[in-house]
């Protein structure tokens, strides 16, 4: 009688191991970005979350092989960040991300305040009561805000309470300088904590500034804004206190 044939032992299916994917950078909601803009909102986005640090130098060998990018639009985008005063490029050493230091701060707080005084001015008498009802809610979410300790919150509203007014200008420039030098100085790292003191003092300039367009005094409500709100002399003791973890002021 012969032998039943033993079955043959199937093989184990093959383990396939995947690769360590880079990050992904096509935008679906936005596919006709280019590569270019993707690295540059990718490295924008990484400097506000401290994942790159100020002071540090850029490897783009290691960044291009990690986000699965030639050197070409990596490089593209930091030009443009070294445009706007994010990054410095050294010859034979590479690109350095920028540290905020004192002076930059005090020359940022007088461009804007030249600047959003100067758009104000141009459209304050076209300011409706609308803007208005809107400029004092945002001041309000910005107390809540500080109540809860939530800088991101106060931030968003803080932003939106200028927007009022700017979005009214004409001058493209001069509102996208206005929001990039603002970038520069809270989103280069955004930094967790706040100093409520000057969180509170902020919101009642700002009640001071409505206070001034209610009554139609625009030149006096932006002297206000470039002179006090943006007053590098007047914000300083909050300003050490805020970037340079020095003892703030008492509210």
């Amino acid at each position: 009688m012969a032998r039943p044939k033993t079955p043959a032992r199937r093989k184990p299916p093959r383990r396939i191991h995947k690769k360590h994917q880079p990050p992904r950078l096509t935008d679906p909601a936005n596919p006709t970005r280019s590569l270019r803009e993707q690295v540059y909102d990718y490295l924008r986005a990484e400097m506000a979350s401290g994942g790159l640090k100020p002071g540090v130098f850029i490897d783009l060998n290691e960044l291009a092989s990690r986000l699965g990018v030639s050197r070409t639009p990596l490089r593209e985008a930091l030009l443009n960040l070294e445009s706007q005063g994010f990054v410095t490029i050294l010859p034979r050493r590479g690109f350095r991300l920028n540290e905020l230091t004192l002076d930059d701060i005090r020359h940022f707080y007088e461009i804007i305040g030249a600047l959003e005084a100067a758009a104000l001015r141009d459209v304050g008498y076209s300011l409706t009561d609308e803007d208005f009802a809107q400029m004092r809610a945002l001041d309000v979410e910005m107390n809540v805000a500080v109540a809860a300790r939530d800088f991101d919150r106060y931030y968003v509203a803080n932003l939106a309470f200028h927007d009022t007014y700017l979005r009214r200008s004409t001058n493209a420039r001069l509102v996208a300088q206005v929001h990039l030098l603002k970038q520069r100085l809270y989103d280069w790292p955004r930094r967790a904590a706040m100093v409520q003191a000057w969180e509170q003092h902020s919101v009642t300039e700002h009640e001071d500034l409505l206070a001034l367009l209610a009554l139609g005094d625009i030149d006096a409500a932006a002297d206000h804004l470039q002179h006090v709100h943006w007053s590098f002399t007047v914000q300083e003791p909050f300003i050490h206190a805020y970037y340079f973890a020095e003892c703030p002021p008492q509210s």
